[in-house]
This record gives structure tokens, C-alpha cells and sequence, in this order.
């Protein structure tokens, strides 16, 4: 079976760059193993994570309009690895491509507001696609399957899909927004275990962490433990903002329910590395908060 040649607009987002470096190291190291390539748009903006709309939906809308030409300019895909920027970007992409037909005076705004930045027009001419939907839908999973240097086998992995990437777009043409099974696809393809639980497609409580902690940190602890209770090795999320709730805030989650959980969490391209034969250290496993060590133990990697 011969493996495809992608290319995308690579947007890293703001937390891969910062809070969870890792996923940035670990997109890279799977795009260059599977033959992806990835042009990164050093230009562009953050998303503003669904903040923006709420002052001016303008201001979204102008801001990721201009994040969607750069990718229209290389005549490429968007890429991200992000839940929540695949959510706003995508909507915002969606709602743009409508307002062009529908609503002609808006879309001219959005174009007019650029051009006096000396940006390039918003065409509508391209897509925004998650790292997962990458996977599913362009590479492939018997692709994928076909690149697995180290099988995954008998590690029960966890998918946490989260709020942004089922459920911000009217339309998901890689997965059920309410049923979904891409993530759990992508771990039989590396020989992995899907483990179903109650919150896999709920919320991690991150939105409520800046005014609600005690609710954030709850809402949290719950999802985990329903992971735990379902005999998970690991949780694997597509979302850095995930990540940080469920694995950087792990402990004071711990304090805050007062129970033990010590599960670690992957980012997906994580686990696809590890399936990869990638080395851990070039994922960067060894930056978590919790230790992933254990999952190595498992798959006999050290």
C-alpha cells in the first residue's frame, strides 16, 4: 500500500509553544516520520480560544479570517493539533464561507479590515482540519497501521475528546459528535486498547479554572476517575488546554477531591510517536506533571 504525501499550513496555536511544549516536539517528530509536511505559519495569530467573541465577534472573526488566508496563500490545508483553535477557527471558517453567500456586506468588512493590516483577502478557499482528522480522513488508518514500529499492545488507552472538536462546527465530517470513535480507531490502528467511560465526550473544566476553580478541579477529578474506574492506563486528549486541566493541574485536582489518581495523560501525537518507535525523550514524556514512566514500564520501553 503506498503512503500518501501531505502537506498542510501548520498552526501550532499558543499553548504547544508554551505551557505543553511536548505537543509541538511530538507533531513534528510524527509529521517527519510518516512523511508529512508541515509549513508552519509563523505569522499568524492566536485563535483567542473562543474569548474574542465575547467583546466582538468582529474581532474573532477578523483574526482568524486572517489566520485562514495565510494557509489560503500557500493554497494548503490548515493544520492544527488544538481542540479549541480547530473549534473557533473552524466556525469562524464555516461562518465566513456562509456570510460570503448570505451576508456579502459582512464578509467586505471582514476583507476591508484586513486589507488596511496589509493582509491578504479571505477567500474561502481552503479547510481547517485537526491533527486527528489529518490522520483519519488523509493518511489513513491502514497507512498508519502499516508505519507501526512498536505495537501498542496491551495498553488501555483512554480517548478524551473534550468540548471543542465534537461540538463547535456544524459540520464534522470525520466523526459522530455525539457517538464518536475516531480516537479510539486511531488506537486500534497502533495495536492500543480503547477504554469507554462516561466523560470521554464531556467537558474537562478548563473554561471554569480562572472564576470556578473548586468546580474546574471537580469536573476534572471526574473525568479521570471515571477513566481510572474503567481500567484506563492513560487518558490521550487532542487538546493542549485539556492537557494542561487533566495532567499540569493533576495534583491540585488530587487535593482538591481529596483522592489519589496518578493516571498519566498523552497528547495524541504522543502516542502515535510511541507507536512510531519514536524515543521518548524527543516526545517529551518526561515533561509531565505525571509521570508516564509507568506507561513505558508497560510497553517495555524501559
Amino acid at each position: 500500500m503506498s503512503v500518501p504525501t501531505l502537506q498542510y499550513a501548520y498552526f501550532p496555536g499558543c499553548v504547544a509553544q508554551g505551557a505543553c511544549r511536548e505537543l509541538y516536539m511530538s507533531t513534528q517528530e510524527i509529521a517527519q516520520a510518516l512523511g508529512i509536511k508541515l509549513i508552519e505559519l509563523k505569522k499568524a495569530a492566536c485563535c483567542g480560544s473562543g474569548t474574542f467573541k465575547e467583546d466582538s465577534q468582529l474581532l474573532e472573526d477578523t483574526v482568524n479570517a486572517r489566520n485562514i488566508a495565510l494557509a489560503e496563500q500557500l493554497n494548503l490545508p490548515l493544520l492544527t493539533h488544538c481542540s479549541t483553535c480547530q473549534g473557533v477557527i473552524g466556525h469562524v471558517d464555516e461562518r465566513l464561507k456562509d456570510a460570503k453567500e448570505s451576508n456579502p456586506e459582512y464578509f467586505d468588512q471582514i476583507n476591508s479590515l484586513l486589507s488596511e493590516q496589509h493582509c491578504s483577502p479571505y477567500q474561502g478557499s481552503t479547510e481547517v482540519k485537526h491533527l486527528l482528522w489529518a490522520l483519519v480522513g488523509d493518511y489513513g488508518l491502514e497507512a498508519l497501521s502499516l508505519q507501526v514500529k512498536r505495537k501498542l499492545s496491551g495498553l488501555k488507552c483512554a480517548a478524551f475528546y473534550g468540548c471543542y472538536l465534537l461540538r463547535a462546527q456544524q459540520s464534522l465530517p470525520f466523526d459522530d459528535p455525539i457517538h464518536p470513535s475516531s480516537m479510539e480507531n486511531v488506537f486500534l490502528a497502533l495495536d492500543a486498547t480503547p477504554i469507554y467511560y462516561s466523560g470521554r465526550t464531556q467537558c474537562c473544566g478548563w473554561p471554569l479554572a480562572s472564576y470556578a476553580t473548586p468546580q474546574s478541579f471537580a469536573m476534572a477529578g471526574g473525568r479521570i476517575q471515571d477513566a481510572i474506574a474503567a481500567g484506563a492506563d492513560c487518558l490521550v486528549t487532542p487538546c493542549p488546554l485539556c492537557h494542561l486541566n487533566l495532567d499540569s493541574r493533576q495534583p491540585e485536582v488530587e487535593k482538591s477531591i481529596n483522592t489519589k489518581l496518578g493516571l498519566p495523560v498523552l497528547h495524541l501525537p504522543q502516542l502515535v510517536g510511541l507507536a512510531l518507535g519514536i524515543e521518548p525523550q524527543k516526545l517529551g514524556l518526561e515533561k509531565h506533571v505525571v509521570s508516564t514512566r509507568p506507561i513505558l514500564e508497560k510497553l517495555g520501553i524501559i
